[in-house]
């Protein structure tokens, strides 16, 4: 039967030898080795810790003690040694490779914020300052939110498969923002002013001006007595914070299913040519119009009492005018070269 005297006497032995290499190795592999050959499954160590069983019951705790304080004792001066060759491999580099540690050292290139994610993020702090919250809704929808709910009659053209990503039958990748109105409206009752920004997925090809995927920002207000010169404001607002104060702006008449009566916003869009001469052009930027009295009562909101504004903007248009940007290949391409004029 082992007593506890022999096990001292072991790891005392065991401590005495393995303490000298490990003071003397020259390398951290050496140091590996030493660890290996005393804490490895086979190590010494490890061996004489197995012997415990045959060490009496009452002098088995204090064995225990003693052979893990070893154990500890063994680990701990690795590492000394171990920060010790670091130390010294870190002068010897020094020494013999010339380097200064007091040069700086090379500064990390430095990431920014995609245009697209800039711009998004302007247009939250714009309508944010004017009393909106955000609202985010799923990038899959049903064709009761993404159309039936906003107006859209079953033969509409937006439904066409060659407009629209069809997932199953009744499930599609939304073809704009709108559907997170329909959610909100739903979700809580007036007042509300809500903008919605996310992706957006229609089955056109890619060019120039247009992609399979793309952003846009959705936003409505509906209370008591909002008329179509509050809705006026607000876009004004939105403009001149965007594009300056001295940039002109228009609402012309339009169409869309889900407003009444509705208006597209454009602005005086001017461009210094090669040769100086100064480009004016009006541009459409976004549509909005007062809420179809059909789309508030599809959201058990009475449009006898409540009306209501909404209107919409694709991000990659604003950020082509606020740029000077002449095709959206390029927020999609991740040229570093187009990407770093943005930091």
């Amino acid at each position: 039967m082992t007593t506890l005297q022999e096990i001292a006497r072991q790891i005392d032995a065991i401590l005495g030898d393995d303490t000298r290499e490990i003071a003397s190795a020259q390398s951290t592999a050496a140091l590996e080795e030493i660890r290996l050959r005393v804490l490895g499954k086979k190590g010494r160590l490890s061996l004489l810790m197995r012997t415990m069983k045959d060490v009496p019951s009452d002098e088995r705790p204090a064995a225990g003690k003693v052979a893990n304080e070893a154990k500890e004792a063994v680990l701990r001066a690795i590492e000394e040694r171990r920060a010790q060759l670091r130390e010294q491999e870190i002068a010897h580099a020094v020494r013999t490779e010339g380097v200064d540690v007091t040069m700086p050292g090379i500064r990390p290139r430095l990431g920014a914020l995609h245009p697209i994610t800039r711009v998004r993020r302007r247009i939250e702090d714009i309508f944010l300052a004017m009393g909106f919250r955000i609202e985010l809704g799923p990038d899959i929808e049903d064709e009761h939110h993404n159309f039936d709910a906003l107006n859209f009659p079953p033969e509409h053209p937006a439904r066409d498969m060659h407009d629209t990503l069809y997932l199953a039958t009744d499930l599609l990748l939304r073809t704009h923002t709108s559907p997170v109105q329909i959610h909100t409206m739903k979700k809580y009752a007036p007042p509300l002013a809500v903008i919605a920004p996310g992706k957006c997925y229609r089955s056109d090809a890619a060019d120039a001006t247009h992609s399979p995927m793309f952003h846009q920002v959705e936003g409505f207000m509906v209370d008591t007595n909002i008329r179509f010169s509050d809705l006026k404001g607000v876009l004004g607002e939105f403009v001149h914070s965007m594009f300056g104060y001295d940039t002109p702006y228009r609402l012309r008449p339009s169409f869309f299913p889900f407003t009444e009566p509705s208006a597209e916003v454009d602005i005086l869009f001017r461009r210094r040519r090669a040769d100086g001469q100064v480009v004016e052009k009006w541009l459409e930027i976004l549509g909005s119009g007062m809420i179809h009295p059909n789309v508030l009562r599809n959201c058990d909101i009475d449009p006898e009492k409540y009306t209501g504004f909404a209107f919409g903007m694709g991000i990659e248009r604003i950020a082509m005018l606020r740029y000077g940007i002449n095709s959206m290949y390029s927020f999609f391409e991740n040229d570093v070269r187009f990407l770093a004029q943005f930091v």
